[in-house]
């Protein structure tokens, strides 16, 4: 694949940054705008429509390539030309920047059409670098887990770091700050913040409705978050009936936490959008393919929700999902395009994304085969933005000190985690292996000197979670979890899905200790500790979620804690951290442990740990 360069246009090859650009009309514009805000100014549309008839160059112009149509589900060989960042044409052209692209494949930018960034580990700059290199220009993100952590200034830093990147990043404004009454953490979202954030220009609506009992049982505060949102995302896993109807005349359009392909089936049949989701803990994807139809493919999305710095750095975003899905299943790759472009385009009314057709926004990415999709360039509005797998984006971060030093933590001491042995019986989380559902389990524990105690030889480990920010100090909740894979040591976290409190999980008790120190020492991250000592960690000072440096660095530091794991009795192949962060989550079934105690979720009521046998 060959450049060339001609006359004005010679510099657009280069490294891009955010620095403003003149129209031709001489008018001021940011070069990388969220397409859907590009300006289109008359002289503009008079360019597009000169360069379309072939009486002005474009200037680009990617010659001799096999480019995708999604509204015919076909390949069209044939130069596509670029004028100010918009598709002009598909036949023979000339332009300024002309690619050879030697029939190559030229695809629009696939959306990610509902991910948690800060789930990645990674700021939104770095992340941005990161999956821009692997043809993703678009995602539909959820600053969920900042807003838990900073309340409604940590959304308002969210959209200022999203703001001039090489991707679009559009937002849904969360719905459930906190997730629930039954968890705390420090930031919180009223319901007339949440209208003025519906009117911030990226703002989409309302992100997944995850307090469904709210909507089910008609709590009014609840119902009032939907009144003005002009879509919802939806969270209701395992509803179904007449359950799921009511769900959905609330006005919840889409659903990401279908596992079986019957829960996708019915959800299409009522009218939600269903997405498709293949994420780092939660892999749904080929479960749910059989549920596509030629019928009801075009209300189906592809989305990663949460996907760790390893991933994303090893296969990237949602091409790695649209290549696992062309190999392993018989869904034609065509539905597969189609789900990581234009139906999410069309879903959330991206009107100038999703497809290479004239006027659309030039967010595209060139691939040499369709079975890795590992593209060897990619534009955003017609800028070159990666290149062979790397970035060439240059862009500052924003200011970020509002979100450090987040992890506080009262005095630690051992005896503050005992669980008083008062019956033969405990409730304990039952991890499921590849899933964020855990199961309600009932085992017989023995007391040691008194206390329930772990037991490596039976897979439990206890499990702790401290509230850790400045507002307010109270004593740790503590459980037990079967199934984590402990066997020495302890491990802890401050990414503890949704109020994002210290979660720990270990052995012995000083263990647990140590690695609670160690997070506040870092203001936040991932920690192993064994026999009193750190085996490894990972800081994520940006609000106890994120670090500040690249996905390949931390995807390297990741891969330490996962090597360091094994000596823990972890398999390589087995994230602990991810399954972690998901244990205190209570809008998840079965049960979960909060800050406030252990939470039997299809109760939605706090239980004790102790499990009395006649009261049952």
């Amino acid at each position: 694949m060959r450049a060339k360069k001609k006359g004005k246009m010679a510099n657009r090859g280069k490294a891009v940054s955010a620095a403003p650009t003149v129209t031709p009309s001489g008018k001021p514009r940011e070069a990388l705008r969220p397409g859907w805000v590009l300006a289109r100014y008359p002289e503009e549309r008079a360019d597009l429509i000169a360069v379309a008839l072939g009486k002005q160059p474009a200037d680009l112009v990617i010659k001799g390539a096999k480019v995708y149509n999604p509204y015919v589900g076909e390949f069209h060989l044939g130069d596509l030309a670029v004028s100010n960042g918009r598709v002009a044409g598909l036949g023979s052209y000339e332009g300024a920047i002309e690619i050879e692209a030697d029939g190559a494949y030229l695809l629009p930018g696939f959306i990610d059409s509902h991910v948690h960034i800060e789930s990645s580990m990674a700021s939104p700059l770095e992340f941005a670098k990161c999956v821009s290199a692997y043809g993703t220009t678009t995602v539909v993100a959820d600053p969920h887990e900042i807003a838990n952590v900073s309340g409604l200034d940590g959304v308002k830093w969210f959209l200022r770091a999203t703001e001039n990147l090489p991707i679009n990043v559009f937002v849904m404004v969360p719905s459930c700050v906190p997730a629930t009454s039954l968890e705390s953490g420090a930031g919180s979202i009223a319901t007339y913040e949440i209208n003025r954030l519906l009117r911030e220009p990226r703002v989409l609506g309302l992100a997944e409705m995850m307090n469904f009992p709210g909507v089910l049982f008609g709590n009014l505060e609840v119902l009032a978050k939907l009144n003005h949102a002009p879509l919802v995302d939806g969270h209701a896993p395992d509803l179904t009936g007449p359950a799921l109807a009511a769900y959905i005349g609330a006005g919840i359009t889409t659903d990401h936490e279908c596992i079986l392909p019957e829960q996708a089936a019915e959800r299409l049949s009522l009218g939600q959008n269903v997405l498709l989701r293949q994420g780092t803990a939660a892999k749904n994807l080929l479960d749910l393919l059989p549920a596509v139809t030629p019928m009801n493919s075009r209300f189906c999305q592809l989305a990663t929700d949460d996907r760790h710095a390893q991933e994303l750095n090893m296969g990237g975003s949602i091409n790695y999902l649209v290549a696992l899905a062309l190999r392993a299943s018989d869904v034609s790759k065509e539905t597969i395009l189609n789900m990581a472009t234009i139906n999410a385009a069309e879903h959330y009314g991206l009107a100038d994304l999703g497809a290479l057709t004239p006027g659309k926004i030039a967010d595209m990415a060139l691939y040499p085969d369709l079975y890795d999709f590992k593209p060897t360039k990619v534009w955003k509005a017609g800028q070159l933005v990666a290149e062979n797998g790397h970035s060439i984006f240059s862009e500052p971060a924003v200011d970020d000190s509002a979100l450090r030093n987040s992890v506080k933590l009262p005095y630690l001491a051992e005896a503050d985690l005992a669980i008083r042995a008062t019956g033969s019986k405990i409730r304990v989380i039952g991890v499921v292996p590849g899933q964020i559902v855990t199961e309600n389990l009932v085992l017989e524990v023995p007391a040691v000197k008194g206390n329930y105690a772990a037991d490596p030889e039976k897979d439990l480990a206890k499990l702790v979670v401290w509230y850790r920010y400045r507002d307010r100090i109270i004593p740790p909740a503590k459980g037990f979890i079967w199934g984590l894979g402990l066997r020495r040591g302890a491990l802890a976290s401050t990414v503890s899905h949704d109020s994002h409190n210290l979660v720990a999980a270990g052995i012995n008790d000083g263990d647990i200790i140590v690695c609670a120190r160690e997070l506040e020492r870092l203001g936040g991250g991932l920690a192993l500790a064994l026999n009193g000592q750190i085996l490894a960690s990972l800081a994520l000072p940006l609000g106890g979620l994120m670090s500040d440096r690249s996905v390949a660095e931390i995807a390297a530091s990741l891969d330490n804690l996962r090597m360091k794991g094994a000596e823990l009795g972890f398999s390589e192949l087995f994230d602990p951290f991810m399954t972690l962060a998901f244990m205190s989550l209570p809008v998840i079934p079965s049960l979960k442990l909060t800050a406030e105690g252990l939470v039997d979720v299809e109760a939605f009521d706090y239980v004790p740990v102790v499990f009395d046998e006649e009261s049952h």
